[in-house]
């Protein structure tokens, strides 16, 4: 009898094991497309810290990552089983702080390029300093981990809920185990893969010391790493950038289901093939995004005191 019961614990335990690594597969999956717009915006976001600070500072991103899942997991597992209806509020509240951070930086950046053809601004504005302090430098350092740590946490949400929604048919345990995999999964691909980005020119500038032949193989790669470098870090800028309207826009017109489905509806209405349907829903959702986070910035300035001059 305790034989029977040893071998029926057993099979049920294979079994359970079984279906956590099927349904990790199938939201693994789901959740991938996440993968790219989290690791375009995490190595956006630590551009521009000193190169011996590179490592330094994604470890505490990544453990500041992992504070987070640590925060959000639970609580998503209390609010989908006591208050599930607020979880897409949640959701479409850190969409749209996407957008608004995503419009704010095209805001800076325009600003500031208009400043550029103006003699007066350019007199009147002190010019940056070339060095830093150590003060400055930390307080700088602080401020790009923050600002990570914050759009990590939305990513992170987002992710736990897509996952969450996939494994619902499981039992409990099962959902809790197939969710904190993926949550912690992703923060060791993402972050070991930003590390990887970071230290890219590191790579060059060791593979054109090892030789002294300027001719040689490795000279060569190292100097097109380099090379391949800023280009690399512009483009994740841009990425980046374009990912909160993409992630931030998709959240909220998934939540706002009848814009979704207008939209949805066109597409289907003239027969349009189903990749380029797929296109064209990101697309909607990039501009979606676009249009409400410069809204929301301009709407955020009206609160904001005017600069005394």
């Amino acid at each position: 009898m305790a034989g029977t019961s040893l071998l029926a614990l057993i099979d049920d335990i294979a079994s359970m094991l079984d279906d956590i690594s099927a349904m990790t597969k199938v939201t693994a999956g789901k959740t991938a497309g996440l993968l790219g717009d989290d690791l375009a915006l995490n190595a956006n976001q630590l551009t521009g810290v000193r190169a011996e600070r590179e490592l330094p500072v994604v470890w505490a991103v990544a453990k500041g990552s992992l504070i987070n899942k640590c925060i959000l997991l639970p609580l998503a597992f209390l609010i989908s089983a006591f208050i599930p209806w607020l979880i897409q509020p949640l959701l479409m509240l850190g969409g749209a702080y996407l957008c608004y951070e995503g419009a704010e930086k095209i805001w800076h950046w325009l600003s500031h390029r208009s400043k550029k053809g103006e003699p007066e601004a350019v007199e009147n504005t002190p010019r940056p300093k070339l060095t830093m302090s150590a003060e400055e430098l930390l307080i700088f350092e602080k401020d790009k981990i923050k600002g990570a740590i914050r759009t990590d946490f939305i990513l992170s949400a987002e992710i736990i809920v897509i996952a969450l929604g996939t494994v619902q048919e499981m039992s409990l345990m099962g959902a809790v185990v197939v969710v904190s995999l993926i949550a912690f999964l992703m923060t060791a691909g993402v972050y070991s893969v930003v590390a990887g980005i970071v230290k890219l020119d590191d790579l060059g500038l060791y593979l054109i010391q090892k030789t002294e032949a300027d001719d040689s193989v490795s000279d060569y790669v190292g100097r097109g790493i380099l090379n391949l470098c800023p280009w690399l870090m512009k483009t994740l800028s841009i990425v980046g950038t374009l990912a909160m309207f993409l992630v931030g826009g998709g959240i909220l017109m998934h939540g706002l289901h009848p814009v979704a489905h207008f939209f949805e509806h066109w597409f289907d209405a003239h027969q349009v093939a189903a990749w380029l349907t797929t296109v064209g829903m990101m697309l909607v959702s990039l501009i979606f995004g676009w249009v409400l986070g410069t809204v929301l910035v301009w709407i955020m300035g009206l609160f904001q005191p005017s600069a005394k001059h």
